[in-house]
């Protein structure tokens, strides 16, 4: 295999949660002191003491669902778990990688992988955003983030959306299918998706997410084959202002009404699980569900350390970083009778 000298250093961005009971304020606080988050005419002034008063409120109402999973987020687990099997991948694959965690609203926040990332003595970084489609208050936020954060005279290539990636379909579709089969009849299942909401200013200004939401929807349902009813619905939302909907208990609620009583929840925005997965999903929506009279709900595993989706993320980067990889037989072998390992580099990229 040929080999590159180039020491890359690839940055997984999550949003973070809290990983106590204690933390879920804070953490709040942090999200809601955001600019990409909270904007309005003098936020400067204004944005601290809603943040604290969101926070307080919400931290009350939201405290149960970290409760049901056990006091805490697990996303920085499956993030770093996620970033130990890339740099693994990306290892097999004759890079010569770091990989770092940055956190938006919670440890390790961006500034503390910057300081991971300039003792590594990288020279080049690789930023990849773990939010398959793009938003400014997901992806946006965070590249702002490092952009404040970060002015090292290094190259710096960027991943802002994923979703159409053949490879990263192909792992969901297998979450899905995994899901599906738990029922006696498959196709009698209804799939729902389900994505995290967004305010509709945010949409009205031009955010491509909801346009790319629908578009993995479509993706996945004609990469799956499926012959399933499905929809589309949102969750997560927080305050009185306007939201993508329908709801997730909307949904429901209108599936009851038209007797469908087996349902698959596929939650669509996310990689990894966590609290609105595990908490709102799995305990909170299924709860409903059994109350309203559905006989069957599944959801569908995230992603997490999944081979399939270690290895779109190791083809994501090297595409970020312009770099072709061909894929040989496992049975083709060189002149001299050793089998050439697969893949190797392309020598177009400059790499060998």
């Amino acid at each position: 295999m040929a080999r590159t000298s180039r020491r890359v250093g690839v940055v997984l961005f999550q949003l973070g949660g809290p990983d106590t009971l204690e933390a879920i304020e804070p953490f709040l606080y942090n999200l809601f002191c955001d600019p990409d988050i909270i904007d309005f005419p003098f936020a400067r002034i204004g944005r601290k003491p809603l943040a604290k008063l969101i926070s307080t409120t919400r931290a009350r109402k939201v405290q149960h669902h970290y409760a049901t999973i056990g006091g805490g987020s697990p996303i920085r687990r499956f993030t770093e778990q996620q970033a130990r099997a890339l740099q693994a991948e990306l290892g097999n694959l004759g890079l010569d990688a770091r990989c770092f965690v940055a956190m938006r609203y919670w440890h390790p926040f961006t500034g503390e992988a910057i300081e991971r990332l300039r003792a590594a003595e990288r020279d080049e970084v690789v930023l990849l955003p773990l939010y398959p489609q793009y938003s400014s208050t997901t992806t946006g936020s965070s590249l702002n983030e490092w952009r404040r954060l970060f002015c090292d005279d290094v190259p710096v290539h960027k991943v802002e959306s994923f979703y159409r990636h053949g490879m990263y379909l192909d792992a969901v579709v297998e979450k899905v299918e995994e899901a599906l089969v738990r029922f006696p009849v498959p196709e009698r299942a209804e799939i729902v998706f389900s994505a995290h909401s967004v305010p509709i200013s945010v949409i009205e200004k031009g955010d491509p997410y909801q346009r790319q939401i629908e578009a993995t929807v479509e993706l996945l349902m004609e990469r799956g084959g499926w012959r399933n009813h499905h929809r589309l619905c949102y969750q997560s939302k927080v305050g009185a202002s306007k939201w993508l909907q329908p709801s997730l208990h909307r949904t429901l609620r209108a599936m009851e009404a038209e007797s469908i009583r087996e349902v698959c929840i596929v939650p669509v925005a996310f990689v990894s699980d966590h609290v609105e997965t595990l908490g709102e999903i799995n305990h909170e929506a299924r709860h409903e569900a059994q109350q309203l009279g559905f006989t069957q709900f599944e959801m569908s595993a995230g992603l997490n350390d999944s081979p399939k989706f270690i290895s779109a993320l190791g083809q994501i980067v090297l595409e970020a970083m312009g770099v072709t990889v061909h894929r040989f037989a496992p049975a083709l072998h060189s002149g001299s009778g050793r089998q050439v390992a697969e893949p190797t580099y392309a020598a177009a990229a400059g790499l060998d």
